[in-house]
């Protein structure tokens, strides 16, 4: 075989069983398998890891004498590897100056288009960006938007300071902010804010820094607007505890920049246009109104770059995203959404003979773009490079020249390779793949009366159209539509507020710490401790990663992080606790013969045969019960799928009857047969007197609602209508996209 294949010997990461293969190069693929049966493992945590290890060694000397090595993955031998470019469903990070324009690149060359172009010229390229200071709007500073704080809720002006005036709960009597304000000697603490004099508000408000010195201490006291701002404010949001996010979303306010109008950019760079528009204009098109903006332009000398333009946009349209705009946040984008746009960007590249790796690229994605899907996945093969890729849609499969099948089972019970060979060749094989391959799909035989109904009147939310739809009560509902038709502006945008007392249940990840795992996330880690203090006789405080129990030389993480400017973040497994993350003496404590380390590293399934502490039992046997039963109770929040992540919020939920769950396609990351597994436990729900509404893509539960509504009929400003409301069997017979995709797919 030589160098025509990877070779893969011996593979033991995670839950695989010494598993070996050999998967040809320059070709296409796919990895498939019931959830949690090894896929990831093998593909992301075996290979892709290796490829960058090796990489790594490859680096100066620097990097060699001064960074951490990157442990071998747990396998007996990997040959054959080249480069290995890892495209995952994690969103894209970013400060709110990071766009779909400028992580394509295409933002710069719609720039160098300007520079050329614009009228009136500006002096060099570097005043066509917002993120330099010639080309930023000086008020915002390039962002689009200012903050302003909303002092009304921050302060209750008809109290006193001693009365508690300052709405946080730092600032009240008793707590040390509060002191500083009280025993600063500038105010009367017992006089109404209404009544300080203009002198004293200011003060309060915007005082300069000053020292005050207590009974105890010398403090320094600065106004209360400067200090939120410093202590809420000057951090990234995304790394604030909840309780701190709802202060700032309910105190902060965000508006367009009334200078820029939110556009970014300076006074000089709007006013250069070419053929009547200026550069903020044409960012804040949808890529398929830019393109034909561009194809309208005649000029030669550009021909060059404008050809790369208008091919780099094409690439976006025909991946199904031509309803984004380049001024696009891009941390706003959907997992699905983001691994696509690093799709079109990897195919721009000249490079060849590299391993390519994609986490599931279907998500998000219509049926109906499947097809575009496709063509790009054996384009970036074409092109000299081996594609693998993860993934449970049987047209991803079809079109793989290898298929790799995982099993049998999850967790523990996979682990193993099944079958492997051609697409034709599994749907025979007698595998859970290969027999749910074989089955013909079918609509619900009898759909549910509805119970009533909830109105949604005019919704508006991003390019919905003054939608107006009675979404029915007591039933199942699928809400349908290609990707940016106006699904999640919908469900989770128009009918949640039209319905406060609703679950969400999205595919945001759990906020969180890189010590954040299940087990703390359903708060089944503190019945866990007094399980241990209680068997052992000593405190609970003894078995938190957190605190007393935590190893001293990761503190507790399991993991040494380590942070270098130019390269990626390099993690290691902490030497001394070897990733168990506690100290040797707290894991001589047991608990029916296993300490806490081994009781985290079992999978929710065999926690529920270990404990019998009621409240864990509760909680277990919930994840089993929603299909996640191989997820492992030490597994941090941020390897979980969005579809994973849902279950699990779900699982915390269950038992709750008659209520309104809204989800955001939940089937991400689902197995064909345990899309069955989810379709059951919904059916329970409603079946228990509640009301679901699903947004949703997978053609397997949109045939088991009762109800759909599809929008469209297309993306973006093309989309934002409702096209179709009925049962699934009556869409299968509509002419909207959906339908007919649905009608397809019932023919097998």
């Amino acid at each position: 075989m030589g160098s025509r294949h990877i070779e893969v010997r011996g593979a033991r990461e995670n839950n695989l069983k010494d598993v070996s293969l050999d998967i040809p190069k320059g070709a296409i693929t796919v990895f498939t398998g019931v959830s949690g049966s090894g896929k990831s493992s093998l593909v992301f945590g075996t290979i892709a890891a290796e490829s960058q290890r090796l990489l790594n060694e490859t680096h100066t000397a620097f990097v060699q004498n001064f960074l951490p090595s990157i442990p071998q993955p747990d396998a007996d031998a990997l040959r054959n590897l080249s480069a290995a470019i890892v495209v995952g469903q994690e969103r894209m990070g970013g400060n709110s100056r990071s766009t779909v324009g400028t992580v394509t690149d295409l933002q710069t060359m719609l720039r160098l288009v300007f520079a050329r172009l614009g009228e009136p010229a500006v002096a060099h390229a570097s005043q066509l960006s917002f993120t330099s200071p010639e080309g930023m709007c000086p008020r915002c500073e390039g962002q689009g938007r200012v903050d302003d704080i909303d002092v009304d809720e921050l302060v209750d002006w008809d109290l006193s300071l001693n009365a508690g005036a300052i709405k946080l709960a730092d600032y009240q009597p008793g707590k040390w902010y509060h002191q500083i304000f009280t025993e600063s000697g500038f105010f009367d603490n017992d006089k109404p804010l209404r009544e300080f004099t203009p002198a004293e508000r200011e003060t309060f408000l915007r005082g300069a820094t000053a020292k005050v010195k207590t009974a105890t201490m010398t403090l320094t006291y600065e106004g209360l607007l400067d200090k939120f701002r410093r202590t809420h404010l000057a951090k990234d949001y995304a790394s604030l505890q909840p309780h701190v996010q709802r202060v700032v979303d309910r105190v902060v306010t965000s508006q367009p920049c009334p200078d820029c109008g939110g556009s970014r950019f300076s006074a000089t760079v709007l006013r250069c246009r070419v053929a009547g528009r200026n550069i903020a204009e044409c960012t804040a098109m949808q890529v398929t109104d830019l393109l034909a903006f561009l194809d309208g332009l005649d000029a030669p000398a550009l021909a060059p770059l404008l050809t790369a333009l208008r091919a780099r946009l094409g690439d976006l349209v025909f991946i199904g995203l031509g309803y984004l705009s380049l001024d696009r946040s891009s941390p706003s984008l959907s997992g699905g959404e983001a691994q696509r746009v690093k799709m079109v960007r990897h195919l721009g590249s000249a490079l060849t003979d590299l391993t390519y790796v994609f986490d599931e690229p279907s998500v998000g994605l219509h049926p109906h773009d499947l097809g575009p899907l496709t063509t790009m996945l054996r384009r970036l093969r074409d092109k000299g490079n081996t594609v693998l890729v993860v993934e449970h849609k049987p047209l991803l499969m079809s079109i793989a020249d290898h298929v790799v099948d995982m099993g049998p089972g999850a967790g523990a019970a996979g682990g193993e390779v099944v079958f492997e060979g051609t697409f034709a060749g599994l749907r025979a094989a007698d595998t859970r793949t290969g027999r749910r391959l074989a089955q013909r799909p079918a609509l619900r035989e009898r759909v549910r009366e509805r119970t009533g109904s909830i109105a949604v009147r005019g919704a508006s939310l991003h390019n919905l159209r003054a939608v107006d739809v009675d979404v029915p009560t007591g039933v199942l509902t699928a809400v349908t539509g290609i990707a940016g038709s106006g699904k999640s502006s919908l469900v989770l945008g128009a009918l949640a507020a039209a319905c406060p007392g609703a679950l969400v249940v999205d595919q945001s990840l759990a906020r969180g710490s890189r010590r954040s795992m299940t087990a703390t996330y359903t708060g089944m880690m503190d019945e866990i401790r007094k399980a241990f203090a209680k068997a052992n006789g000593v405190p609970a405080s003894l078995f938190s990663a957190n605190s007393a129990g935590a190893c001293p030389t990761c503190n507790g993480l399991g993991s040494i992080y380590t942070d270098v400017g130019f390269l990626e973040q390099i993690v290691t497994v902490c030497e001394s606790c070897e990733g168990s993350r506690y100290q040797d003496e707290v894991l001589t404590h047991t608990l029916r013969g296993r300490n806490i380390a081994e009781v985290l590293g079992l999978s929710a399934a065999q926690a529920a045969e270990h404990f019998t502490e009621k409240p864990v039992r509760r909680t277990l046997d919930a994840m089993v019960d929603v299909g996640l039963g191989y997820l492992g109770l030490g597994q941090t929040l941020s390897t979980l799928s969005g579809g994973e992540r849902q279950r699990l919020k779900l699982a915390m939920e269950l038992g709750t009857p008659g209520g309104v769950y809204l989800l955001d396609e939940p089937t991400t990351g689902l197995h064909l047969g345990d899309v069955e597994v989810l379709v059951g436990l919904l059916d329970r729900l409603v079946d228990g007197g509640s009301t679901v509404v699903v947004v949703e893509h997978h053609l397997d539960l949109v045939s088991q609602a009762d109800w759909v509504v599809d929008l469209g009929p297309g993306a973006g400003t093309d989309g934002g209508d409702v096209v179709f409301e009925g049962t699934p069997r009556e869409l299968a017979a509509a002419a909207t996209t959906t339908g007919t995709c649905l009608r397809e797919h019932l023919a097998g």
